[in-house]
């Protein structure tokens, strides 16, 4: 068994493209429209995989989500958080928790904000 992706639903498809592209650096690997079912999919990776990992689901006719509360966030590996954060700000992302140790720890972790209100965490690894 392997991984494969994870998928998120969006209501502003452009808005979370330029989000996970811009803003996290991933590159899109496919997008198919389905007229019939009225959806799209997008798989992003990073520029160096093969593979997607990430795939945003848009519902044409949705415009919104309830999230529930099971849900906790995503992470990604950088290698120096605040300027990740800055970077962010800089391109428009919302900054939830500024780069700083995690609770009880040593680990320096920051969060951001996706257009959905999705969590990202970033987590420095130097």
């Amino acid at each position: 068994m392997r991984y494969l992706h994870t998928m998120l639903r969006v209501v502003d498809l452009e808005k979370s493209l330029m989000f996970y592209t811009q803003v996290m650096g991933l590159s899109v690997r496919s997008r198919q429209d389905y007229p019939e079912g009225k959806f799209t999919l997008v798989f992003l990776g990073e520029r160096d995989s093969e593979e997607g990992y990430l795939e945003l689901t848009h519902n044409w006719e949705t415009h919104s989500y309830d999230k529930g509360s099971a849900y906790g966030h995503m992470a990604f590996a950088v290698t120096d958080a605040a300027d990740a954060c800055r970077k962010a700000a800089a391109a428009g992302a919302k900054v939830v928790r500024p780069a700083g140790p995690m609770k009880g720890g040593t680990t320096v972790i920051a969060f951001l904000e996706d257009p959905d209100g999705y969590k990202v965490e970033l987590i420095e690894r130097r």
